[in-house]
């Protein structure tokens, strides 16, 4: 069966960085899109960043677009979150979304994505 499972997360200082894994298996990693989500406490899962199957088309969110670079390893079957200039505000759990769907309804949409992981939680201290 499907499994994405999401490491990396963590306490980190204001200004730091971390990146964030998602290691996927039972379906053909290579031939679909990947997104990162995340939903910090009292608020609704949103949208962080995505690419593409070849990794060459990628999307953020505002909130993260020049701190944030998501990227993956066809090979390793898996997908990365690199964190950098974290704000308190990026607290939440990060979520990685595997897009088997892939009908086009947009990367930043929750409904394009089949499978979801577990979660990894991110904490940063101002």
């Amino acid at each position: 069966q499907v499994q994405l499972v999401e490491s990396g997360g963590g306490l980190v200082q204001a200004g730091g960085s971390l990146r964030l894994s998602c290691a996927a298996s039972g379906y053909t990693f290579s031939s679909y899109a990947m997104g990162w989500f995340r939903q910090a406490a009292g608020k609704e899962r949103e949208f962080v960043a995505a690419n593409s199957w070849s990794g060459v088309n990628t999307y953020y969110a505002d909130s993260v677009k020049g701190r944030f670079t998501i990227s993956r390893h066809n090979a390793k079957n898996t997908v990365y979150l690199q964190m950098n200039s974290l704000k308190p505000e990026d607290t939440a759990i990060y979520y990685c979304a595997a897009d088997t769907f892939a009908v086009g309804r947009g990367p930043d949409r929750q409904d394009e994505y089949e499978y979801w992981g577990q979660g990894t939680q991110v904490t940063v201290s101002s």
